[in-house]
């Protein structure tokens, strides 16, 4: 066996390790933070389908809300895009772990 083939071989593999062993982790810290989202997601599932959302919305609608306030959540389609992507991550997750998408 020639060493420097089998040299090149473990530095592929360690390579290899290392790259997958650094995106395990990332993925971990990511679905923990996700994990920590997910009431607040539903309860802005909540309030859009609330009565509270309407009546925010009109009175920004009108001009009644101080123009320095964030208002990301009464755009028509701020709250829908978010839920949206997230069922897109949750299906891309049932397929990572084997489970079929779906029909839409």
């Amino acid at each position: 066996m020639d060493k420097r083939e089998q040299i090149r071989r473990i530095e592929e593999m360690e390579k290899r390790l290392n790259a997958s062993l650094s995106a395990v982790h990332a993925l971990d810290r990511a679905l923990e933070e996700y994990q920590a989202a997910l009431e607040d997601m539903q309860i802005l599932a909540d309030y859009l389908s609330s009565p509270d959302w309407r009546t925010d919305f009109e009175a920004d609608e009108a001009g009644l809300l101080p123009p320095d306030l964030r208002r990301g959540v009464l755009s028509e389609d701020g709250i829908p895009h978010l839920l949206d992507e997230n069922d897109e991550v949750r299906s891309l997750l049932r397929e990572l772990a084997g489970e079929p998408r779906p029909p839409l």
